[in-house]
């Protein structure tokens, strides 16, 4: 799997609204009705990690779901995050 240069990143990002670049990876920060609905959401994203074979650094508190996606393996964005990214996004927002 080969990293994707910053260029090639930031076109990717055009029309992904909640994702933005930073340090290495790309982020996005969502905000649910309550705690509930936030582990709810991220059980099925959960499930999408695994099929994928590829596993998010994420963080909860209450409400609020932060997800930061990398490629470990080659130090940074590749194809592979933006597919999950892709699949967390119709997870949240629908198709």
């Amino acid at each position: 799997m080969e990293k994707l240069t910053i260029a090639q990143i930031e076109e990717k990002l055009t029309g992904m609204d909640s994702w933005e670049y930073v340090d290495g990876a790309i982020e996005t920060s969502l905000q649910f009705g309550n705690f509930k609905e936030a582990f709810a959401s991220m059980t099925r994203i959960a499930f999408e990690c695994e099929a994928q074979g590829h596993h998010p650094d994420w963080s909860n508190v209450y409400n609020s779901l932060h997800i930061r996606l990398n490629t470990h393996d080659v130090g940074g964005v590749t194809v592979k995050d933006f597919q999950l990214a892709e699949t967390i996004e119709k997870i949240i927002f629908g198709d």
